[in-house]
């Protein structure tokens, strides 16, 4: 997906895996932090869940960039009910229609969302080291992705 700019997994405020396949031009001049970005994307989804009665939001428009939020549950070792985890992109729609971008999005993390819960269902999310390697599985789904296009 070349819109794409960043990939990243939100649990409970914090970002346990996040990969740039492209520099925003405004994160490298401000440095974002991306534990801030995740505690707002964890806080956007609690507000919209709670607002408006277990919903939850889909995406985000700031100028040409697009919030793309899919969620999915997995379970914790320390938690009998499964919770959110948040699947984020970062994508350009500066040439595209916001909706299509949003399912294009969709249909392409699907998988890695998938193998990211099969993996870590279960896990004690409090030892973040040990999403360091699902980065790679990231990076190589999407470089195979698109020289397979």
């Amino acid at each position: 997906m070349k819109e794409l700019y960043e990939l990243g997994f939100v649990f409970r405020g914090f970002v346990l895996v996040n990969h740039v396949l492209k520099e925003l031009q405004l994160q490298k001049e401000s440095g974002i932090n991306k534990d801030l970005r995740g505690a707002f994307i964890s806080a956007i989804n609690t507000f919209v869940d709670t607002a408006f009665n277990k919903n939850s939001i889909e995406y985000l428009e700031s100028g040409n960039i697009l919030f793309i939020f899919k969620i999915a549950e997995i379970q914790s070792v320390d938690n009998r009910v499964k919770e959110p985890i948040i699947l984020y992109g970062l994508v350009d729609k500066s040439k595209k229609k916001s909706d299509k971008l949003v399912r294009k999005f969709f249909e392409r993390v699907e998988p890695v969302l998938q193998l990211f819960i099969q993996k870590y269902n279960g896990a004690d999310f409090t030892e973040l080291n040990q999403f360091e390697s699902f980065q790679e599985v990231v990076e190589e789904f999407f470089i195979k992705k698109e020289t397979n296009l």
